[in-house]
């Protein structure tokens, strides 16, 4: 679509430390330096130090603010004027909504009529226009193209974008500041576009570091595409973490297939366990996607991997606390 940025900067990825330092800049004024917490219970549950970032403090309860802010922004203001669009289930629709809020331009959020509700109603909380859709990516895309071709807005994709890469990437430079030690990231992957930025960003400020993905098992297309060496899709998804079911783009694959060491996946049920020691010990509302992380480190596929006994300092990524309470409570219940 039109009004997307380069795809690549230096030739192999589409975001590096530079364009990063820039966002950081940019999107300063407007952002949450979010809190590290960490817990001795927990690190005694996992038998390593685990630090979490907790990106369900950012606006807009979500780390997407950063990509959508970093992309609102750095528009030109005869672009900006027109207004953005994007087809989002999830917390990229409010952010964009909340970034776009923030420059006083129009945000119109193409949503499929499956997405829940707290999520809808964070976009219409900070003033989006929403536009329905049918669940599957063709219906999102064909209409969220349609609203472009009748405003003018500028689309902004929900992860394939370099904007969207170079925002998500601050969080690696607060949290490699606030936490210099740490020698490990567990990030949750979906389309890439956090893992990408942040990736990019750990790795030049610190080259040793090693960085996972957490993905769950009903929506395991990252976990595929790294054994295949090429992006993979799937027909159908089946996870609790709705924030996790979209599948690697052109501008992400590279940099998850060069940088990313594994992507380790967990089922629903250790999703469920990890969101309520999230509740109970760290008493952090946490969204499954959110949660993922902490998953992944307490899984037997993490914890009985003899290359990975070195990880001590681990940094995990508490993506976000949009939670569906009604759907939370029946899953708790099951």
């Amino acid at each position: 679509m039109e009004g997307e940025s380069p795809q690549m900067r230096n030739g192999k990825y589409a975001a590096d430390i530079s364009s990063i330092k820039e966002a950081h800049e940019r999107i300063k004024p407007f952002i949450l330096n979010t809190p590290l917490l960490s817990s001795t219970s927990l690190d005694a549950i996992s038998g390593r130090h685990l630090y979490f970032k907790c990106e369900c403090f950012q606006k807009g309860g979500a780390f997407k603010f950063r990509g959508a802010c970093n992309a609102v922004f750095s528009l030109e203001d005869q672009d900006a004027s027109k207004g953005v669009v994007t087809h989002s289930s999830g917390n990229h629709a409010a952010a964009l909504a909340l970034a776009a809020k923030l420059r006083g331009i129009p945000a119109y959020i193409v949503i499929p009529k499956t997405a829940p509700t707290c999520k809808v109603d964070n976009v219409k909380r900070y003033g989006g226009q929403v536009v329905w859709s049918e669940a599957s990516m063709q219906s999102r895309e064909e209409i969220a193209n349609k609203v472009r071709q009748e405003t003018g807005a500028i689309f902004v994709h929900p992860y394939n974008d370099a904007r969207i890469l170079s925002g998500q990437g601050t969080i690696s430079l607060e949290l490699l500041e606030q936490a210099p030690q740490i020698d490990a990231l567990v990030v949750p992957i979906s389309g890439g576009g956090l893992i990408s930025g942040i990736a990019l960003a750990a790795k030049s400020i610190n080259p040793a570091i090693r960085i996972f993905a957490a993905e769950p098992k009903g929506a395991d297309d990252a976990a595929q595409s790294k054994v295949a060496g090429r992006i993979i899709t799937l027909a159908e998804t089946n996870t609790i973490a709705d924030g996790l079911r979209a599948f690697l783009g052109d501008f992400t694959w590279p940099v998850v297939r060069d940088l990313v060491e594994e992507v380790i996946t967990v089922d629903d049920s250790e999703i469920i366990k990890a969101m309520k020691l999230c509740f109970e010990i760290l008493k952090v509302v946490v969204e499954p996607s959110g949660a993922i992380g902490l998953a992944a480190v307490l899984s037997d596929t993490f914890q009985k991997n003899p290359a990975w006994k070195d990880c001590k300092h681990i940094g995990i990524v508490v993506s976000g606390g949009n939670v569906d309470m009604g759907i939370l409570w029946n899953s708790l219940n099951k």
